[in-house]
């Protein structure tokens, strides 16, 4: 997944006062334990005091497994978006089917055969979640839970001890464009906790 991918919410995330830096990894080639010690040396090269992070979807595994290893790293706030914690249940499909799992690549393989990790040094985790169900996870399963973002359950993004969850309407792919995700991601960082409507 090429960093590019989150550019929408890095600029959001710029003007809203925020240094930030994208990063890009080859899910498909690497195994997961590969891009998550990648992320943690990318990280030690950057020297900075603090650092937040913020993942969708596979993005958010590789952050996680990385603050598993390099517990030093745990400085800042993470926010995951569309990330399947507890699985896949659309990836786990794909991958049964004729050359699905080479379209999975080697990291969702290994997020979806090993055990999660539990331990993140007690940094503050907040989870986005999607409830518009259209997306290619559909059509790979078409028997998807609700509410979900058209590849991933609401379910499957819970994060045990995250500090605040919430859900948006909006699908998975969505997200990677939306100004209430990015609206989401700022009032994490700042405050630790989403803007709930009242």
């Amino acid at each position: 997944m090429h960093g590019v991918a989150m550019e929408y919410h890095r600029r959001y995330l710029v003007r809203s006062g925020f240094a930030t830096l994208s990063y890009s990894y080859p899910s498909v080639r690497l195994s997961l334990a590969e891009n998550a010690e990648d992320l943690v040396q990318f990280a030690r090269d950057l020297a900075a005091p603090h650092i937040d992070w913020v993942g969708h979807s596979l993005g958010g595994i590789v952050i996680l497994c990385a603050l598993a290893r390099a517990p030093y790293l745990q400085s800042g706030r993470v926010v995951l978006a569309g990330t399947p914690y507890c699985g896949s249940r659309a990836a786990e499909t794909l991958e049964r089917q004729v050359f699905g799992a080479l379209l999975l690549g080697r990291s969702v393989r290994e997020w979806l055969a090993t055990p999660k990790p539990m331990d993140f040094g007690g940094c503050e985790i907040g989870v986005i979640a999607g409830s518009v169900g259209f997306g290619l996870g559909r059509v790979v399963a078409p028997d998807l839970s609700q509410p979900n973002d058209g590849t991933v359950t609401v379910e499957e993004t819970a994060v045990p001890d995250a500090r605040d969850n919430i859900v948006l309407p909006i699908t998975h792919t969505g997200m990677l464009a939306s100004r209430a995700v990015a609206r989401q991601i700022v009032a994490f960082l700042r405050n630790g906790h989403f803007e709930h409507s009242r």
